[in-house]
């Protein structure tokens, strides 16, 4: 989290990953283009090349889209989390690579533009073997190409994190395209069952990582929403949990009318904020109490549990929601208020404190 739009310093932590990943790139691509020189003399260097730079950065894409959801299941993922977006970045140069020695190769000798040659010489969307996958992999690289220019917080906060949000889930679109640019590009390069049988592979990981993660929540959602409909209770709080389920300086997440809401427990004080970060809609009530802030577990970003607003000289806030303590259960009403308002914190009884 920095104040200003600025460079931040690479630690020797970030160093290390970068230097790995950058590694790791290299060595694929050259084991990619030696493999594929030796088993198939016959096709140039710059053939094995083109491929090894897009099966990269298809493989970085899968990673990419694998990251959520694994951290959603397991918080040991989360450290992969902190850098993905220089995996992004790493992914759409290696996209961005593949695609311009394609065009230099295969479209620029002709008497046409390149880009109007690769849009212009195959138009046969009605056929399946001829299908023009090279469209395909345009679109989805113009995708990748915006995502990587607003990665930085700088467009975040110039563009509002819904806004945000929303063009970087064109992510699972730019994701689609690059399926069928490789599924109907071996259709008229490729006829080992090989290459289908991972393709087939790396969308069930990706598309079964979403679907376990989003199972693993949706109890939690579903019985909020019951608690909504059963107790609405006294003044319009609603059960959320019970004290002794919070540990201290963490929270309990609740489904509450629809949205996910934070329950912090935190020196003899009970506070409710929404659990939606607004850098990168983060998890806040998956993150912990720290120097008296609630510390989102993605990027750091932070949020008073009382008015739900990051302190001095950050200016992000997140709504807040009035909470009382009734038995040694936790009640929270639905309703938000607006971002930043100050509500006072419940006060835990002497006899309740652990």
């Amino acid at each position: 989290m920095s104040v200003d739009y600025q460079a931040v310093s690479w630690t020797p932590e970030k160093k290390r990953y970068d230097k790995v990943l950058l590694g790791g790139v290299g060595l694929y691509l050259a084991a990619f283009v030696g493999i594929g020189v030796a088993m198939n003399p016959n096709e140039t260097a710059e053939t094995h090349l083109i491929r090894g730079l897009g099966t990269g950065a298809f493989l970085l894409l899968h990673v990419i889209l694998s990251i959520g959801p694994l951290c959603r299941l397991d918080s040991r993922f989360l450290p992969l989390l902190y850098n993905r977006r220089h995996l992004g970045v790493t992914m759409f140069v290696l996209a961005l690579a593949h695609g311009v020695f394609g065009i230099i190769q295969f479209h620029l000798l002709g008497d046409l533009n390149p880009l109007v040659s690769l849009l212009a010489s195959n138009t046969q969307f009605s056929s399946v073997a001829e299908f023009p996958f090279e469209s395909l992999g345009l679109g989805a690289l113009v995708i990748l190409f915006l995502m990587a220019a607003t990665s930085h917080d700088f467009w975040l906060h110039n563009l509002s994190a819904p806004v945000w949000k929303s063009l970087h889930m064109l992510v699972y679109v730019a994701y689609v395209l690059l399926v069928g640019h490789v599924a109907f590009g071996a259709l008229q390069s490729e006829r080992n069952p090989l290459l289908a049988a991972m393709l087939g592979l790396g969308a069930f990981v990706v598309v079964g990582l979403h679907l376990a993660a989003g199972r693993k929540e949706s109890p939690g959602d579903r019985t909020g929403r019951d608690k909504t409909r059963q107790t609405g209770a006294q003044e319009g709080f609603v059960d959320a949990c019970a004290l002794e389920e919070i540990a201290e300086d963490r929270a309990q997440i609740v489904c509450l009318s629809g949205e996910r809401v934070a329950v912090f427990r935190h020196g003899g004080k009970v506070s409710a904020i929404s659990n939606v970060c607004q850098h990168q809609n983060g998890p806040l009530g998956e993150g912990k109490i720290v120097d008296g802030c609630v510390t989102c577990p993605w990027h750091g970003f932070q949020y008073r549990p009382e008015d739900g607003a990051s302190p001095p000289p950050f200016t992000e806030k997140v709504p807040t929601f009035r909470t009382k303590i009734v038995g040694g259960r936790v009640l929270v009403d639905p309703l938000p208020l607006p971002a930043g308002t100050y509500v006072e914190p419940s006060i835990i009884p002497e006899e309740m404190h652990a």
